[in-house]
């Protein structure tokens, strides 16, 4: 730790900390709190039994647990609170504390720009889409580093909902430095920090309703969603926003002081499947264009890079039919545009928990574009159902599946040779799966089963 961030993390001494929920960020900051020595005791509080938490590796620190019915109870009597983001800010225990007025309610990301040795930070937010583009952004960044004098001294870190807590390498970040933050609107919907340049990749109506039992947050409305996008471009430190041209309706009417750059979809060569990683790419290159990064080493990364996993992934390609996982659609809006990203023949893979959205557009899709649709058991399944059968979708191109292997089993007598089954489910994970990774890896594998 460098003498600055001792500073910083001196202001926690003889304070009644609690952390709100044991998750990657929360243990990334009991890891950096151990590394100090400073005499501090934490309270862990989380719904889980002990025996279901992740396992605790401090040796410096004296902690506490509050577990299981009473996780959330008397949290006014903590100085600090630092929640994770799964962990919603309408939360009694957390309205008890703001009403005494005497807790600090806070989370690890803001620490992590408190302690950042380094200024040159971008955020990347958005509906969809923002994992890809933080990648996109990193990667560019890193080969600019190996072929440019003016990169050579800056090292490139990422982190952020993507699933590395910058908290795990901020006493490695130089202040040359840049660090790419792919953030969720859980996390910025109280951020009190900015990074110096932000990129919003787009917007669709989702976080609206409760879909995860281990994530239960969520947004009353799509205007208090849209202000949590909003906190990465509020405070003076961001310089540049650079925005889906879609927002700038929405963004005239936004207290923004930063400058704002709108991007659209770019058609350099690429990898990448799937119409709207286009803008993906143009909000990547725009930030290249901003940071005055050459054409050149910009153009050579976008050729080069491939779909994340569980992000429209091209999964196997067997018998002249291609096999497609994008998990990570949990909207009807990125399906629709999955929809739309091919010409092949689709059979679709769909369905799952519900988390209040609107199908009637996507069933207009799926009538357009699907030649046969399997839907996976989930409460959100029947209200897919019911759109179809008012758009009079013919039965016989529907079927429903229990699990996975029904699923892909039932894909593959319906396709032929240069066919696409696409697993995009317009729908939260919950219920057959234990998040979308896990869904996706179960489709991963049973496409491959060579049968």
């Amino acid at each position: 730790m460098t003498t600055a961030q001792m500073k910083e993390l001196r202001k926690l001494r003889g304070q009644k900390i609690a952390l709100l929920g044991l998750g990657l960020d929360n243990q990334a900051l009991l890891s950096v709190l151990d590394r100090t020595k400073l005499p501090l005791a934490i309270t862990i509080c989380d719904f889980r039994p002990r025996n279901k938490l992740p396992r605790i590796k401090a040796k410096n620190l004296k902690i506490n647990y509050q577990l299981g019915a009473d996780f959330n109870k008397d949290l006014d009597r903590f100085d600090r609170l630092f929640r994770s983001p799964g962990w919603p800010l309408a939360c009694p225990g957390i309205k008890a504390a703001r009403q005494k007025g005497q807790t600090e309610i806070t989370n690890p990301l803001n620490l992590f720009f408190a302690l950042s040795p380094t200024k040159n930070i971008i955020g990347v937010t958005g509906t969809k889409g923002k994992g890809t583009t933080a990648s996109l952004i990193y990667r560019i960044l890193k080969d600019a580093s190996s072929h440019n004098k003016r990169w050579t001294k800056a090292r490139v870190w990422l982190g952020g909902n993507i699933g590395v807590s910058p908290l795990s390498f901020i006493d490695r970040i130089k202040p040359d430095d840049y660090v790419v933050l792919e953030l969720s609107s859980f996390q910025l919907e109280d951020l009190k920090y900015a990074p110096r340049w932000a990129v919003i990749t787009n917007l669709f109506p989702e976080h609206l309703a409760p879909a995860d039992p281990h994530n239960p947050n969520f947004h009353n409305s799509p205007a208090t969603y849209w202000r949590a996008k909003l906190n990465i471009a509020r405070t003076p430190s961001n310089r540049y926003l650079v925005a889906n041209q879609s927002l700038k309706n929405k963004l005239r009417a936004a207290d923004i002081k930063s400058k704002i750059i709108y991007f659209r979809a770019n058609s350099l060569p690429s990898r990448l499947t799937g119409v709207y990683n286009q803008e993906n790419i143009g909000a990547a290159v725009a930030i290249a264009k901003v940071l005055k990064i050459a054409p050149a080493i910009y153009e050579k990364t976008v050729a080069s890079f491939r779909n994340l996993e569980h992000r429209l992934e091209l999964a196997a390609t067997i018998n002249g039919i291609k096999y497609f996982d994008n998990s990570f659609s949990t909207t009807p809006e990125s399906t629709i545009l999955d929809l739309e990203s091919f010409r092949a023949p689709l059979i679709l893979i769909a369905g799952g928990a519900d988390k209040g959205a609107n199908f009637r557009t996507l069933a207009k899709a799926i009538k357009d574009k699907v030649k046969f649709l399997i839907l996976l058991d989930g409460q959100a399944t029947p209200r897919i159902k019911k759109a179809l059968t008012a758009l009079k979708f013919p039965k016989e191109k529907l079927a429903s599946a229990k699990g996975m292997e029904e699923a892909v089993a039932l894909a593959r007598t319906h396709s032929a040779r240069g066919d696409v089954i696409l697993l995009s489910t317009a729908c939260a994970s919950f219920g057959l799966f234990k998040n979308y990774k896990d869904r996706g890896e179960q489709f991963k594998y049973y496409a491959r089963q060579k049968k």
